[in-house]
């Protein structure tokens, strides 16, 4: 019986641990973010909190619920995971820990007669600490090396950039445009945390690149601050600032002034800023204006527009969908011809601009245009995604969650447009459900609660000759 004891607290305390470390990875290991800016709380009242109460109260009746409920009802929720758990070397750090802890505390038990059947708690805290702990020290020591790294290149010139959108568009940009001349290397995907540009610099700059682009993201103000005193940049693009993350930073201010912790390097030469981060005009920072962007054109083939500099205008033209993109585009061209790059060899490279994998990227069936605007999050961009829709002379279907990290005003905006625009809405996600559904009365409108059913429901529900639209794409966790 002990040993069954001893099997079965194991294994509660492995599930228990599997759904903290699962959140705890959706969040960046942020304890402040998981517990208090969780979008899904009920997770953690049933597959934490429930469990462990009735640990401390079911007496030997517990195992029953541990085996027929418990754990089965968990691994149907890790099941319906879109972004499952990634067993990174820390997080097999951990389970080491804890494994290690919870065999400390039989044996105590075993030898000592100390009784760690009351333990759970308590053993799971002391993992989350030690780990926490270790991995502080490596975090330490792996931001030194690459730190240390990125100085010695001294061939090597890094360029940050940020933006409350469009900062992963404005990067994939900014590589295609310098790529023609110089040895240029990004930060990969979407990884923006100076975890995650540090590991990238440890493990994946190339040793002949010239150019070296990193892309800063923040959820709280000094994040930004820690990357720029990491890379140390010597140049710096600031795009638009607006409502994004408005939840973590709770004021447009707040933003601003993360956004501007991007100047904040020792080596910085020029940054180029959107007006909209609020910065003072100086020697070392080149405004761009929303009036400089002039006789925007975007259709479903691509888009057109005019930069107004000082000395003279330059028309574009690019394959790129989006009027958004326009301003991401104008950016990259700035900093490009800062570099030394001519402005007619930069603005053939535009012409012939290669669209990001999710962000307004048009695939062509023989039955259905998809728009696969799945990776693009703000207002405006799914505003502009939506005004190239309302081109379309067909159908049109729209997938969409809302706004994720964003107000209740802007999921309002959004669903009016939406209403104007679209004949049916498929909402997906809980968390803006009851605003878009509110506020959508024109066009017909039904509900997808599991994302696995989406297929389904998408060939039920549409027709040849239609235009699907998936703007934004939620988690399972939001």
């Amino acid at each position: 019986m002990m040993i069954f004891e001893s099997f079965s607290r194991l294994l509660l305390l492995l599930a228990l641990a599997w759904f903290v470390m699962t959140n705890l990875q959706y969040f960046s290991y942020r304890y402040d973010r998981l517990l208090f800016h969780h979008t899904k709380p009920l997770w953690t009242i049933f597959y934490l909190i429930v469990p462990i109460l009735l640990y401390y109260v079911g007496g030997q009746f517990y195992w029953i619920f541990l085996y027929i409920v418990y754990l089965p009802v968990l691994y149907m929720w890790h099941r319906k995971l879109d972004k499952k758990l990634v067993l990174t070397a820390r997080i097999k750090r951990f389970f080491a820990i804890l494994i290690a802890i919870e065999c400390l505390s039989e044996a105590s038990y075993y030898y000592y007669r100390f009784d760690g059947d009351k333990g759970v708690v308590f053993i799971l805290l002391a993992a989350l600490i030690i780990s926490h702990a270790i991995e502080t020290v490596f975090r330490y020591r792996f931001r030194v090396l690459a730190h240390q790294k990125l100085l010695k290149r001294e061939n090597l010139t890094v360029i940050a950039l940020t933006a409350s959108y469009g900062k992963t568009s404005a990067k994939h940009f900014l590589t295609q445009i310098l790529s023609q001349r110089f040895k240029t290397y990004a930060t990969p995907g979407n990884v923006n945390t100076d975890l995650g540009i540090c590991a990238d610099i440890n493990n994946h700059l190339p040793d002949d690149a010239e150019i070296y682009i990193v892309e800063a993201g923040a959820r709280q103000k000094g994040d930004i601050l820690s990357i720029a005193l990491l890379t140390e940049p010597h140049y710096s693009i600031i795009g638009k600032v607006g409502a994004q993350h408005i939840e973590y930073f709770k004021t447009i201010e707040n933003i601003q002034s993360t956004k501007r912790e991007l100047l904040v390097s020792p080596r910085m030469k020029l940054g180029v800023v959107h007006e909209s981060a609020g910065v003072k005009p100086n020697n070392e920072v080149l405004i761009v204006r929303d009036e400089q962007i002039q006789n925007t054109k975007a259709t479903l083939d691509g888009t057109e527009w005019d930069l107004a500099l000082e000395e003279k205008t330059i028309h574009f033209k690019t394959p790129v969908l989006g009027s958004f993109n326009a301003l991401n585009i104008s950016l990259a061209f700035l900093l490009a011809r800062t570099l030394g790059i001519a402005d007619d060899a930069i603005v053939q490279t535009v012409a012939s601009l290669k669209n990001f994998d999710h962000r307004l990227q048009p695939i062509r069936t023989t039955h259905k245009l998809i728009l696969d605007d799945s990776y693009n999050g703000n207002l405006e961009g799914m505003l502009s995604a939506i005004e190239l829709a309302a081109t379309y002379e067909g159908r049109k279907v729209i997938v969409t969650p809302g706004i994720v990290e964003s107000d209740e005003a802007s999921n309002i905006t959004l669903a009016a447009r939406i209403n104007e625009v679209f004949d049916l809405v498929l909402i997906t996600g809980a968390m803006n459900a009851d605003i878009l559904s509110s506020k959508i009365d024109r066009a017909k409108r039904k509900r997808i609660f599991d994302k696995r059913d989406m297929q389904t429901m998408l060939g039920a529900n549409t027709r040849t000759g239609d235009l699907i639209l998936f703007a934004n794409d939620a988690p399972t966790f939001v």
